[in-house]
């Protein structure tokens, strides 16, 4: 799954890796170290602009909130479990199959948090000696310092109970795509800790790889096949993990020190 992740790039940055054509600065974000389910994102998407007689899609940056709600949803509350679509029936599930037609995005991330328990937090839970068995937090990127482009949905849904000018009538929400986790050597491994990202959890979000993107944001492509076969997992050997300060599982903290490496896990988190 994706419940946590990292996102510091600029938008100047982004627009050069994405080429992006319009974003507007009032919707600039700060650097989040510390990405959590209801927060504002950004997310790269194609679209056509409105009140231009131009119909082509547009590359543009976007400021969405992390939750999907679909169109048809009767109220928000839900977005906050929306969070992560599986790649394996985010086509046929009511929820997400509309936006996996003609919204798909691209949500930039420097990477990815991943919970793993112990070895010896698990035997103590196992003994019935501890209820809650501390888990030792990993930071999972790209080994060459590259962007994570996470694959995603957007969808918009209309607060009927505001007027048509209300700043809040519209939302405009958006959703991680999961894959399963790879099951082959990482590039780079911590020496005490998981040597794939299988080891630290079954789920990942679904890398895209730059000869991808066009194809995933054209809104154009709907066939159903056609845009499953480009949530094919990314080649194998692409990816680091490393262990960081249990810090980062309080969403009040937040800074780059959240993704300084650790020499070895915690005491007590020990994998």
């Amino acid at each position: 799954m994706c419940g946590r992740y990292a996102a510091s790039r600029r938008p100047e940055d982004l627009a050069g890796i994405f080429e992006i054509e319009k974003w507007e600065p009032e919707e600039t974000l700060e650097p989040d170290f510390n990405v959590a389910p209801t927060k504002e994102v950004y997310a790269v998407l194609d679209r056509a602009l409105k009140d231009v007689s131009d119909p082509r899609p547009v590359r543009q940056l976007r400021k969405l909130k992390w939750g999907l709600v679909p169109s048809w949803s009767k109220t928000p509350e839900g977005g906050a479990r929306m969070i992560n679509a599986r790649a394996e029936t985010v086509h046929e599930k009511p929820s997400y199959r509309r936006a996996f037609s003609s919204r798909r995005c691209i949500l930039p991330a420097d990477g990815y948090y991943e919970w793993v328990t112990g070895k010896q937090e698990r035997d103590l839970e196992v003994e019935g000696k501890k209820k809650r068995p501390r888990k030792q937090p990993y930071f999972v990127t790209p080994a060459d310092g590259s962007v994570f482009a996470m694959a995603g949905l957007y969808e918009f849904w209309r607060d009927k109970t505001l007027p048509d000018d209300h700043p809040q009538a519209w939302w405009a929400t958006c959703s991680v795509i999961t894959t399963e986790a790879e099951t082959s050597p990482l590039a780079v491994a911590p020496a005490d800790g998981p040597h794939t990202l299988a080891e630290i959890h079954p789920r990942m979000p679904l890398m895209l790889t730059p000869d991808r993107w066009d194809a995933w944001l054209d809104p154009a492509r709907a066939d159903v096949g056609e845009l499953r076969e480009l949530l094919a997992p990314p080649p194998s050997g692409l990816m680091r993990a490393y262990p960081v300060a249990t810090t980062v599982s309080n969403v009040r903290n937040n800074g780059p020190e959240l993704l300084e490496e650790l020499a070895a896990p915690e005491e007590g988190t020990l994998f």
